[in-house]
């Protein structure tokens, strides 16, 4: 049990379970199907042929069984000598059916707990993945840049923020409760910036067409790239309407070709979407729920990829890449994380994390989270492509990495290009797409 949930196996025991109640009972409902089909043409047969002797040579052995089991019937030569039985026949066939339905129920009832059941399984680690429990035994594979160095002790954001009146954490509250804030002037110019300028490079630079999805989804999308039923806890809800607030664009872009069949000249499809993000976060105390490092809502680009198996690992590389060239751009200093099968999330096969250091802060901050779900978010959307070779259908394999996360990344470039009289330079690569080259305290 390489992922070490201490639920899985017993999940997996009544999954097991429940999966072999319902194989016998559709056997029995096989059973008294074929034995009702019988009987009702055995019925129809006898009821028209009226009450003279009948030979029954023609009879099905089924239809020979059915009679000495569910009627007096007699039968002599094989002949039928008398037609008084056709009300038990009837009897019979009365019985059966109302065994039928009740075998019917009780399956569909072992349906529903079987897919409630199953849908809660993650998916499987690849072989590559590396083994471990926690995120204590992930992976560093690469990093690159070094942290500034500064001959002054770093700000944390937080009091960046609030010197440079950027961040008003005080009314964000008072508007929408704890874990809201307000970004104003530069601050939010500054996030807008980097929204539009991630997004241009992607479909620019690196091939990925843009998509302005709806902020809202159903259930089904929820169910189909697996946030539901896992994450219920974690998503905001429209009762009225039935409608759920996106905790991430891979829902949306999940749902954009649910129960359709693609075909295998169109993919691979490399989409990229701006949404903002909405999830009750489960905060602990302490530094973790400083500034606006978590919170209810947030920014985020998500880059999103329909794929054929065979390029699926080659294709989450190139995701990676993609996220990684945007703090190469801003030259904020990072390391790529590989998630051990204990940390992976429920819907991965394989990810790989890119942190950003924060110095301010004095943490590594993940901006990015890259995966191939393989075909387990395929599955559950009914997402197939026409395979030319095979002339079958196929699942695609998806993937989904952040290209990038804010306001993390807004975190590391107050933090990283701070200056010691309290001011923030920004990025040259941006400064086109901010419209300023500073932020700077006011007196």
């Amino acid at each position: 049990m390489r992922r070490h949930s201490e639920e899985l196996p017993g999940l997996l025991d009544e999954v097991i379970d429940l999966d072999k109640n319902r194989r016998q009972k559709q056997t029995l409902l096989d059973e008294l199907k074929s034995e009702l089909n019988n009987g009702s043409k055995l019925f129809g047969m006898l009821k028209q042929i009226g009450e003279a002797p009948v030979n029954l040579d023609n009879f099905s052995p089924e239809q020979l069984a059915f009679t000495k089991k569910y009627s007096s019937i007699e039968l002599v030569n094989n002949q039928l000598l008398s037609k008084q039985s056709l009300e038990d026949i009837q009897s019979s066939l009365r019985d059966l059916s109302n065994r039928v339905e009740l075998q019917n129920e009780e399956a569909a009832s072992i349906d529903r707990d079987l897919i409630r059941k199953s849908s809660l399984l993650p998916n499987i680690p690849l072989p590559s993945v590396p083994d471990g429990n926690s995120e204590t035994d992930n992976k560093e594979i690469r990093s690159w840049g070094e942290p500034p160095n500064m001959d002054f002790v770093p700000l944390p954001h937080w009091d960046i923020g609030t010197t440079l009146d950027i961040i008003d954490f005080e009314r964000g509250v008072k508007m929408s409760g704890s874990r809201f804030y307000v970004l104003k002037g530069k601050g939010a110019r500054l996030q807008r910036g980097l929204i539009q300028w991630m997004l241009d490079l992607h479909t620019a630079d690196h091939g990925y067409t843009e998509i302005y999805p709806p902020f809202v989804v159903t259930e089904k999308a929820l169910y189909g790239s697996g946030q539901l039923p896992k994450f219920i806890s974690n998503i905001y809800r429209d009762i009225e309407d039935d409608l759920w607030m996106v905790p991430t664009a891979e829902v949306p872009l999940t749902a954009m070709h649910a129960e359709e069949i693609l075909s295998e000249e169109a993919l691979p499809i490399n989409y990229v979407a701006y949404t903002p993000s909405f999830r009750r976060e489960k905060m602990s105390a302490g530094r973790d729920i400083r500034g606006i490092k978590r919170g209810h809502q947030f920014d985020k680009v998500e880059m999103y990829k329909y794929v054929k198996p065979e390029h699926s690992l080659e294709e989450l590389e190139t995701l990676v890449q993609n996220a990684e060239i945007i703090l190469k751009k801003l030259e904020l200093p990072y390391r790529v994380i590989e998630l051990c099968a204990g940390d992976l999330g429920t819907a991965a096969a394989k990810t790989y994390d890119i942190e950003v250091w924060s110095p301010g802060s004095e943490e590594w901050l993940e901006v990015s989270s890259c995966s191939t779900t393989e075909d387990f978010q395929a599955r559950r959307s009914n997402i197939r492509y026409r395979d030319k070779t095979t002339g079958k259908n196929t699942f695609v394999h998806t993937l989904n990495g952040s290209g990038l996360a804010l306001p993390r990344l807004v975190i590391a470039i107050l933090e990283n290009y701070q200056t010691n009289e309290g001011n923030v330079e920004i990025p040259e690569i941006i400064r086109d797409y901010i419209g300023f080259n500073s932020i700077e305290r006011v007196y």
